[in-house]
């Protein structure tokens, strides 16, 4: 084989992927509202802080209108959720407590920003599990907004930051007409 022919085949042996384009539309807001599907299950129903490393950014933190920086990195995030997950196993000191979260329908909204990530803002409802009743008891709601990164060589979003906001009794149902995203 030539050398000119060995130079290019390892120059393009080495060259690497091409960074992927952040999705737009429609497929921005279905990959947003997928990972706002994980992520909440993992928090709450499904209390699996396993899940959370693959959703959240290096630099993540949460800011909540009741505590304020809640949640001051990632790892401290992943812990508090897993103490949280162990609390509920038996002999726990919150045996058997569940809860959930649902996005109230017609509250979601996902902006591009930039090529640099998304904003999603919502509003939710939170439901804890009433065992004596076997029912589940609507216990409040909040709105939120996230800032989702695009991360161009993995290519997928990462959460950046978290505002956790307006919690109180549970959002009016249905909710008020608001302005419509622009396409």
């Amino acid at each position: 084989m030539p050398f000119t022919t060995l130079l290019l085949a390892a120059a393009l042996s080495t060259t690497p992927p091409a960074a992927a384009a952040m999705p737009t539309g429609e497929a921005l807001t279905a990959q947003i509202g997928a990972h706002d599907a994980r992520l909440f299950w993992a928090v709450f129903e499904g209390c699996d802080a396993g899940a959370l490393p693959d959703l959240l950014a290096a630099d993540f933190r949460m800011i909540h209108d009741k505590g304020g920086l809640a949640e001051p990195s990632r790892d401290a995030m992943i812990a508090d959720v897993a103490k949280s997950c162990a609390s509920r196993q038996p002999g726990g000191t919150q045996a058997g407590y569940k809860n959930r979260r649902l996005l109230v329908p017609g509250s979601h909204r996902v902006r591009a920003m930039g090529g640099w990530g998304a904003l999603e803002e919502g509003a939710h409802v939170f439901f804890e599990w009433n065992a004596r009743e076997t029912r589940w008891d609507m216990v409040g709601g909040a709105h939120y907004m996230h800032l989702w990164q695009w991360m161009p060589a993995e290519a997928r979003f990462r959460l950046s930051q978290s505002y956790s906001y307006d919690h109180a009794g549970a959002a009016p149902y249905p909710p008020a007409p608001g302005p419509q995203p622009r396409t």
